[in-house]
């Protein structure tokens, strides 16, 4: 039985779904039909200095031709330092335009708090966190805290390492997410070429309890260092439009030379929107564990040189 996807902008949803995945609880939902949203950013996580809201509205014609509306608030931003962080968020929308811009603006408020944490006395008393703050949720890993992980990219040259490329690479299995029945788990692989994509495949599928999964989406990156383009696909299983979904999560984290394998066990029980939550999640988690996401500054540095390709997509789905 098909679940209804809804939303008209297909883009701006994708990019509010992972938005959602990376940042958790920093991320609110203000009115969804108006499209705002509101992420609380702060220089440290687990011991905050320093706090900003980020407020956004999207338009229609973001991200094509229009950038988002934004409103900065904080009671100790004033004059020239707000001004200079404006700037800063529009010359990032400048070098992007057309592409989804959200993380990196995010990113570069927190490199702003970070730098004023380290160059000034204490910041403002922030309020002590709610219990429900203190709650441990999986959904309060923050990508972007990730101390500088350079992608663990693998240099090669074709020729000389062709059977090197073609050995099955090793694949790891992510902490697995239940909900009313229905069961995800992430699978990540290092991957050089298509041909280790279709060989992780194949591994993956002599496993019975994967190969009964109900689906299996999969996203793979590759970064062809000689073109210093990236060659990417990926596969919704049946699920419609979840295999776009997780490969624009990896393009936003700027993950590289990796595939993710989300399975999913329907348990009976449609989930609706939560299951794309569920599965950008299990990506998210294992590319985390992993150490595969990349620093802000590399992620703005490759933004815009992606290229697509889709496969048609099976429609029916649970």
């Amino acid at each position: 039985m098909a679940e209804g996807d809804g939303g008209s902008d297909q883009r701006q949803n994708e990019e509010i779904e992972a938005m959602a995945a990376i940042y958790g609880e920093e991320w609110c939902v203000i009115d969804d039909c108006a499209k705002i949203f509101c992420i609380r950013i702060s220089d440290d996580i687990d011991d905050p200095k320093w706090t900003l809201c980020l407020q956004v509205m999207l338009p229609n014609e973001y991200p094509g031709t229009a950038p988002p509306i934004y409103q900065l608030n904080a009671p100790w931003l004033q004059g020239q330092e707000r001004a200079d962080l404006s700037n800063s968020l529009e010359e990032i929308y400048i070098e992007n335009i057309g592409e989804s811009i959200l993380y990196l603006w995010v990113e570069k408020i927190r490199d702003v708090l970070i730098q004023k944490s380290q160059m000034t006395e204490p910041g403002p008393d922030v309020k002590k966190k709610t219990e429900e703050e203190d709650i441990e949720c999986e959904d309060d890993l923050i990508l972007a805290c990730q101390p500088e992980n350079p992608v663990k990219a693998l240099d090669f040259d074709v020729s000389e390492n062709r059977t090197e490329i073609e050995e099955l690479p090793p694949i790891d299995h992510g902490i697995p997410i239940t909900d009313r029945r229905s069961t995800f788990q992430a699978h990540l692989a290092p991957v050089v070429c298509p041909k280790q994509v279709k060989m992780v495949l194949a591994k993956l599928y002599e496993n019975k309890k994967i190969a009964s999964a109900t689906h299996n989406i999969y996203a793979y990156r590759i970064y062809c260092e000689d073109k210093q383009t990236f060659l990417q696909d990926c596969e919704d299983d049946g699920e419609t439009a979840a295999g776009g979904r997780l490969l624009h999560l990896m393009e936003i984290l700027n993950v590289r030379n990796v595939m993710v394998v989300v399975s999913r066990w329907y348990g009976g029980i449609l989930l609706g929107p939560d299951r794309f939550k569920h599965i950008n999640n299990c990506a998210r988690n294992i590319l985390v564990e992993k150490n595969y996401t990349s620093s802000p500054e590399e992620s703005s540095k490759t933004l815009g040189k992606n290229k697509k390709v889709r496969k048609d997509k099976k429609r029916s789905e649970h």
